[in-house]
């Protein structure tokens, strides 16, 4: 085994192409999870559920590689830069985001195959499109390290709360109306719910890259995002 840091460089460089490649993957379970929700399909929610599977086994993957660095850099005695360690600890908390989104993928589908009283309401409709839209800009923030990006993917977590607020809303008008049963409205809250949490995960991964990019911390207050400076070299593009 080649034990100098080049050497480690080139492995968190191939785990990184991993993760990168998970995310890939990750999104496409998330689109077609809605693809059985909307289509009604048992065989698309089967397919997610199988994929899942997948994602799976390269999270336990992408996780044991981070372990097995850190271990062989330890019993050889090779030193790793404050670069390669912060890529490191980046790698292993998206990756673990990541399959949190897949999850939630997986319950996305469940839900599509209970037996509903309407058609979902448009406003869920694009609020779908724009968490997928959200995912899609994650993992473009992820194979690029781009902190610009990641910054307009914090903000979005405003409009998906704003959708989220809107469909309950409308959601308890019609209840009130009688055109709306008790039962959809609460399968329809928990897809809005499992939209916000794809969301947020996404602000996650993209709080992780803007800390390994340019080493600012930044934290969400009552209303906006604030950058707080760490004092660490930021890692290199």
């Amino acid at each position: 085994m080649t034990t100098g840091s080049h050497a480690f460089g080139e492995r968190i460089d191939r785990l990184r192409a991993d993760l990168v490649d998970q995310a890939r993957r990750v999104l496409t379970v998330v689109e077609a999870s809605f693809e059985a929700l909307f289509g009604r399909s048992p065989e698309r929610a089967a397919w997610v559920f199988a994929a899942d599977d997948e994602i799976d086994r390269v999270d336990v993957a992408i996780e044991r590689a981070c372990v097995d660095i850190l271990d062989d850099a330890t019993e050889v005695g090779a030193r790793l830069d404050a670069e390669q360690v912060r890529m490191l600890l980046t790698i292993a908390k998206i990756n673990n985001e990541l399959e949190r989104v897949a999850d939630a993928a997986v319950d996305v589908a469940e839900l599509g195959q209970r037996p509903v009283s309407g058609p979902y309401p448009d406003t869920f409709r694009v609020m779908a499109n724009s968490v997928i839209g959200i995912l899609r800009d994650t993992g473009t923030v992820v194979a690029r390290k781009d902190p610009a990006l990641a910054k307009v993917v914090l903000q979005s977590q405003h409009a998906v709360a704003a959708f989220k607020a809107a469909i309950v809303r409308d959601a308890e008008q019609k209840i009130a109306a009688g055109s709306m049963t008790v039962d959809f409205a609460f399968t329809l809250h928990e897809l809005a719910s499992l939209c916000e949490l794809i969301a947020d995960h996404c602000t996650n991964i993209a709080e992780q890259v803007i800390y390994a990019t340019t080493g600012a911390i930044v934290r969400h207050t009552a209303d906006r995002w604030e950058e707080v400076q760490n004092k660490k070299e930021p890692l290199g593009h």
